[in-house]
């Protein structure tokens, strides 16, 4: 098997071709990704549940809108952290609690107490369920241009619109990638 080029901390967003209902026009965080497979969430997909409806201790945390995101089709009965811990760069001096997937992004342990983390956090989002690929799927996914990858931004993973995520991030691209931003929900309407 050749070499697999980390992707992790980059954004994975879905093309207009994009088949899959579950990815249509997502956004998604590879929080792992190597020869063993990928791991993300999707970032722009709300759901009505409140945060604290779920995990009480860390309503207060996590920023607007206050609702669990449906991270991906796998595991919906289980919830991940994902948090911004501004400066942070992981090693020894990560605050308890929190593990450094890119930059100041960073996964939460919560199972830890929330109080651990109050003071350090930028901003949190909980996942309800992840988006994964086993071995060469999500390379594939790539050769046949299911996704666009690119650069993720602290700011993603709380965005306060995630509704316009999908657009935001393409329209950022210097370069085609802004021009998909434009494409209509409904081509057939066009």
């Amino acid at each position: 098997m050749t070499e697999v080029s980390s992707l992790t901390g980059r954004l994975l967003v879905a093309t207009p071709a994009l088949a899959d209902p579950n990815f249509d026009r997502a956004v998604v965080l590879l929080l792992d990704h190597d020869e063993e497979g990928s791991l993300g969430v999707v970032l722009n997909r709300p759901t009505p549940v409140d945060v604290g409806d779920i995990l009480e201790g860390w309503a207060d945390l996590a920023g607007e809108p206050g609702v669990v995101f449906q991270g991906g089709p796998v595991s919906l009965d289980s919830a991940l952290g994902v948090a911004v811990v501004p400066g942070g760069t992981g090693g020894d001096d990560a605050p308890p609690g929190w593990r450094r997937v890119h930059g100041a992004i960073g996964l939460v342990d919560l199972e830890a107490p929330p109080e651990l983390l109050a003071s350090v956090l930028g901003s949190l989002r909980i996942f309800a369920g992840y988006a994964g690929w086993g071995p060469g799927q999500l390379e594939d996914e790539l050769a046949d241009g299911a996704w666009y990858v690119v650069e993720s931004e602290p700011g993603d993973v709380s965005s306060p619109s995630p509704e316009r995520l999908w657009r935001e991030v393409l329209r950022r691209q210097r370069n085609e990638l802004a021009m998909v931003a434009t494409y209509p929900d409904d081509p057939s309407l066009n």
